[in-house]
């Protein structure tokens, strides 16, 4: 899943009409394990969101599903590509947030390495 490394690294704000989650929910500015999370409040609540390092760099795009749309085998045609290569995916199941308040699914497409994930505190 390695791509060629671009050019320039994609940084915050990402620009658009993308708004940071914590000024459209009570969310945290910053989400450790996450970083800042960016969202066009039209795609809420499949997003993309796109998260961001302390540095303001893109480290991931992540994708909020409903696990109702996923039971209805409901077909999203979100995932419109990223910004910057992914270097791996993880996907896991909430409960639900502020935001988005269903259950769901993340599925989040890592900009970075396992090992730079675990830095993002």
């Amino acid at each position: 899943m390695h791509g060629a490394p671009s050019a320039t690294k994609s940084m915050a704000p990402p620009g658009g009409d993308y708004r940071r989650v914590s000024e459209l929910v009570r969310f945290p500015d910053f989400f450790p394990g996450l970083g800042q999370l960016w969202v066009q409040p039209r795609t809420i609540p499949v997003g993309p969101f796109r998260a961001y390092d302390r540095n303001g760099e893109l480290v991931s795009t992540i994708f909020m599903v409903p696990l109702d749309d996923l039971n209805a085998h409901k077909t999203h045609a979100a995932i419109q590509g990223t910004p910057e290569p992914v270097d791996h995916v993880d996907m896991h199941f909430t409960q639900g947030h502020p935001g988005v308040d269903e259950p769901h699914y993340h599925i989040i497409l890592w900009h970075v390495p396992r090992e730079r994930v675990a830095t993002l505190r």
